[in-house]
């Protein structure tokens, strides 16, 4: 159901472990899950957990250049299923898990400096992704996730379904909880993350509100959970 709030699940475009359909596409599963490890190994591998800057410019010029891959793949892929051919390429499964993999790097890397800039009551100025092996070190952890549903290894079907919902969760927790903050009035007051379970508790509690509407609203137009009636 988690999934069923932020993605199409069209069988066609979703990876299937044992048997079963994972919760997102394969477009969705890489960035939501490279958003997800790319938050976690800025706060956990590259400990930045108070850096509130963006990446230097030229590291940002390339993570633009990862959501236009994105873009354009989705485009390209959206366009072949519309027209029942290919526009410019066959659509590949492997080309919708590698870049949304890189997007959702991306998405991380601006995501994590703006939750710190925006909670921490002393938010170091340093970016969080602040070299070229801080960028290849988030690359291959989220590569290795890519691969792990690449392989498609049966025994990896619940920890990859339990793990793509956390991202979905993770990442519309973080962007409703710096809205929380906003809201009423909460910036930069916390120095400790147990501090600021408030307003985390709060950002969770919002999102889980939002999936369950988009769920509901989804499924009174469709009536099923398994993509959209035709697709």
């Amino acid at each position: 159901m988690v999934g069923y709030a932020v993605c199409h699940r069209i069988p066609s475009h979703s990876f299937f472990i044992a048997g079963r359909q994972l919760p997102l596409c394969a477009r969705c599963s890489g960035t939501f899950l490279g958003a997800l490890i790319g938050l976690v190994g800025q706060a956990a591998v590259l400990k930045r957990r108070r850096a509130s800057g963006f990446p230097p410019a030229p590291i940002l010029a390339v993570l633009l250049g990862f959501v236009a891959l994105w873009g354009f793949d989705g485009f390209n892929s959206y366009m072949s299923m519309s027209l029942g051919r290919p526009l410019l390429y066959t659509p590949q499964q492997w080309l919708r898990l590698a870049t949304g993999t890189l997007a959702g790097i991306t998405i991380s890397s601006v995501l994590w400096p703006t939750i710190n800039f925006s909670l921490c009551a002393d938010p170091s100025s340093e970016p969080a992704v602040r070299s070229w092996r801080d960028l290849g070190l988030l690359l291959l952890m989220g590569g290795g996730t890519a691969l792990l549903v690449w392989s498609r290894w049966p025994p990896l079907l619940y920890p990859l379904v339990l793990l793509s919902a956390a991202g979905v969760l993770t990442m519309l927790t973080g962007v409703n909880t710096v809205l929380v903050a906003m809201a009423l009035g909460w910036e930069n007051r916390y120095r400790r993350c147990r501090e600021a379970v408030v307003p985390i508790l709060l950002g969770l509690i919002l999102s889980i509100l939002i999936i369950g509407g988009i769920d509901l609203l989804r499924y009174s137009l469709t009536g099923t959970l398994e993509g959209f009636p035709g697709l």
